[in-house]
């Protein structure tokens, strides 16, 4: 796995975001985000799992 964006747009996962490098989108959520959803040649967005069914607007 590499610290580099996958995508346009994309930030680079630092250690400051936790160990899974983003965090949920939810808004007033600051987990840890493993689910990441985006349409392609777009930014990804970043949900934890209680809120991945948010990122389905995403895809």
């Amino acid at each position: 796995m590499s610290d580099e964006p996958s995508r346009p747009g994309e930030q680079s996962p630092s250690r400051e975001r936790g160990p899974l490098g983003h965090l949920c989108g939810h808004e007033g959520c600051g987990k840890d985000a493993g689910w990441g959803f985006a349409k392609p040649k777009q930014a990804s967005h970043w949900f934890c799992y209680e809120h991945r069914g948010d990122g389905e607007a995403y895809l």
